[in-house]
């Protein structure tokens, strides 16, 4: 009987609070103001400062020679063998380079180094926003232990939501079916707060931003 009137008097509280009117507590909030702070840096010095934040490298170049020369100097430094790379116009600014690539699906599993470009750079979370419209598909963003990514600095973008819109008038109605952001190399921590790199995908990330040329 009392767990019954327990019952009672809790469902009486509920419906109370459902037919009682309550005063809204924050009556002049701006809905419309933007949620963060305006970015005291451009966008590109507020992307590097994030990205390098988050544990990641950035590197600056102003003509596609210079990135070649970047990834030359990693592969001789880090003694990379070659780099897996399917989209074309990194495929074709490896082969210009003179720098040791694979794209066959067979050498996936072996591949060490993978380069992709991206979708978009959001300055604000220094993250790297990808996409499975991209030709290496979703695996290649997860799998290789260093993965490089070149991108456009017309690619850049101050918020993820500005990234959407983007990606919405870029594929209409063919939006793709996984769109990630990548923020740093992939992390984790066990219950001891001991960090491990690469639990869940590179465990090095390398962003090249070039600059674009009209």
């Amino acid at each position: 009987m009392e767990e019954s009137t327990s019952k009672e008097k809790v469902l009486k509280a509920v419906r109370e609070a459902i037919i009682s009117k309550t005063d809204q507590p924050y009556p002049k909030i701006d809905l419309d103001k933007p949620v963060f702070r305006e970015m005291e840096e451009s966008m590109d010095i507020t992307f590097a400062q994030e990205l390098t934040a988050a544990g990641a490298n950035f590197i600056y170049c102003e003509h596609e020679r210079e990135v070649a020369e970047g990834i030359r100097y990693l592969m001789n430094h880090r003694e990379w063998e070659k780099i897996y790379a399917r989209e074309s116009r990194i495929t074709e600014l490896l082969a210009n380079g003179q720098i040791p690539f694979v794209s066959d699906q067979e050498s996936f599993m072996q591949a060490y180094v993978a380069m992709t470009g991206c979708e978009f750079l959001v300055a604000r979370l220094g993250s790297v926003m990808v996409s499975t419209m991209q030709l290496a598909g979703r695996r290649i963003f997860v799998y290789p232990e260093i993965h490089i990514v070149l991108a456009n600095t017309s690619q850049l973008v101050r918020d993820i939501k500005d990234a959407l819109i983007r990606m919405k008038k870029k594929y209409e109605q063919r939006m793709p079916s996984m769109i990630t952001l990548i923020t740093g190399p992939s992390r984790t921590a066990d219950i001891e707060k001991t960090l491990v790199m690469g639990a869940h995908g590179p465990r090095e990330l390398y962003v090249f931003l070039l600059e674009d040329r009209n």
